[in-house]
């Protein structure tokens, strides 16, 4: 093993596994911090040490009291918890969803704290390490991969709902098929807007497909996203 063994009941091992939590819930947390996440070092230290004192109360009960512990309850009501926690994260306006990698990165710093706390701390460890690379090689990834992509996210606002298909219409003459659309209606008139997800054609550039939609003048933005 990489590390000793953390998982006997020691005032050493005690302190160990505090320090190490608060460690890794605060370079979790700082790295979000820089690039002025919603969830920065105070939270992810304070998610990842309370996790970790879950897992140290269950395993107290379980030294002291035996016969009462139930080492898979509380960490059951950790994981659910925190997922409430990341949802106030969350926000979802105008087609975009923002937020939900900070959720997930809180979640994953409760799970690392919960691992730490029972003496795993090669487990937690390894995926903090993990998950900061991942945080920073994905994008990279990401970007390359969307900037090959032949699929657009696209928002039209239209002053009248029926010239939407006139739209569509236009689109596929031109060989962008529509793979997926979400409309919302306005509660005064007959405005809506529409999110669509086009297939388009190898090399077509979105500002074709701006001109395509610009056709109408029905039209009262397009947005990509």
């Amino acid at each position: 093993m990489l590390f000793d063994n953390f998982s006997e009941w020691t005032v050493e091992n005690l302190i160990i596994r505090v320090v190490v939590s608060m460690f890794l819930g605060g370079i979790i947390g700082l790295d979000r911090g820089m690039k002025h996440r919603g969830a920065g070092t105070k939270t992810m230290t304070v998610v990842c040490l309370a996790a970790t004192l879950v897992m140290l109360t269950e395993q107290y009960i379980q030294v002291y009291f035996p016969g009462l512990a139930n080492m898979n309850r509380l960490a059951a009501q950790v994981i659910s918890g925190v997922g409430f926690l990341g949802v106030g994260t969350i926000i979802i306006s105008n087609h975009r969803v923002r937020g939900l990698t900070t959720a997930a990165t809180l979640w994953a710093s409760a799970t690392i704290g919960l691992a730490v706390g029972i003496g795993f701390v090669e487990g937690g460890v390894l995926i903090t390490l993990v998950m900061l690379l991942s945080l920073h090689i994905l994008p990279f990834v990401e970007r390359f991969a969307t900037r090959n992509s032949r699929y657009c996210n696209v928002i039209i606002d239209l002053e009248e709902s029926r010239y939407l298909h006139v739209i569509i219409q236009d689109l596929k003459a031109a060989g962008v098929a529509v793979d997926s659309m979400e409309i919302s209606t306005s509660k005064i008139g007959d405005s809506i807007s529409a999110y669509l997800i086009l297939h388009t054609g190898k090399g077509m550039e979105n500002t074709e497909i701006y001109e395509i939609i610009t056709r109408s003048d029905k039209v009262e933005s397009v947005d990509f996203l």
